[in-house]
């Protein structure tokens, strides 16, 4: 099975969000019917120029296909991997099967797609997908001296096909140092499910670091003196004990 680590590398190399649309769009890629299958089976592929891969959905058949490599490529460098709608027409067939890229392996050492799995949608059920969050917006705390700290560049959602969007946009204008963005504060569409914890942060605004350093030797150093005013209080009344 493709290594959805080597995926998760491969897309962050290659994402380019285009717009901040409502929807994700949808492109057509070709593709041809495969029956060989194997290790050598996929060598020859490769060099050929081509790149092996599968269709598959739920209750549904696994479909084998191969993808031209430069068109697949530049493809996926036009769009939002992770929710386009790809429809994968095979053999210049009538008929086009409506996906979401599952899987990319990609070669260890060089930015060469080796293997790709297309999950096969179905129109009216819904899925869940990880859409990229667009920070807009300057935080009040930032410009206060705060630093903005992202803690989730995607959010995982559930909708219908249809509705997948581009991107959840989420204003952090208002941040002050100090406060936090949670999911609950996020506005989606009604058919749209975050599934993400409510009270999950999704960024904040902390105190530079310099600062912390300060605020943290500060207390240090005031807890240091009163156990010291404390050590000389036991003292002395030790003194006072012998000279009765």
């Amino acid at each position: 099975k493709p290594s959805s680590a080597a995926s998760d590398v491969y897309k962050r190399q290659i994402l380019k969000f285009i717009g901040n649309k409502n929807m994700a769009v949808n492109t057509v890629l070709e593709a041809k019917l495969r029956t060989e299958t194997g290790k050598g089976s996929a060598r020859r592929i490769r060099s050929s120029g081509a790149i092996p891969a599968v269709i598959y959905g739920r209750e549904q058949n696994t479909i084998s296909l191969t993808i031209d490599s430069r068109e697949s490529k530049r493809l996926f460098q036009s769009v939002s991997v992770e929710n386009t709608i790809i429809n994968v027409k095979i053999d210049n067939e009538e008929e086009q099967f409506e996906t979401l890229v599952r899987e990319i392996q990609v070669h260890p050492h060089r930015d060469d797609i080796l293997h790709v799995d297309f999950y096969r949608i179905e129109r009216g059920v819904a899925l869940e997908v990880e859409i990229p969050v667009d920070f807009i917006g300057n935080a009040q705390g930032v410009k206060e001296g705060g630093v903005l700290e992202i803690l989730f560049r995607e959010l995982r959602v559930k909708c219908r096909p249809s509705q997948i969007p581009e991107t959840i946009v989420v204003d952090i204008s208002e941040l002050e140092i100090g406060s936090s963005l949670k999911v609950s504060d996020i506005d989606v569409d009604d058919e749209i499910e975050l599934m993400a914890d409510p009270g999950q942060a999704v960024c904040m605004v902390a105190l530079p670091k310099e600062e912390e350093v300060v605020e943290e030797e500060e207390l240090l150093e005031g807890e240091l003196d009163e156990e010291a005013a404390a050590g000389e209080g036991e003292v002395e009344g030790q003194d006072g004990e012998e000279e009765e």
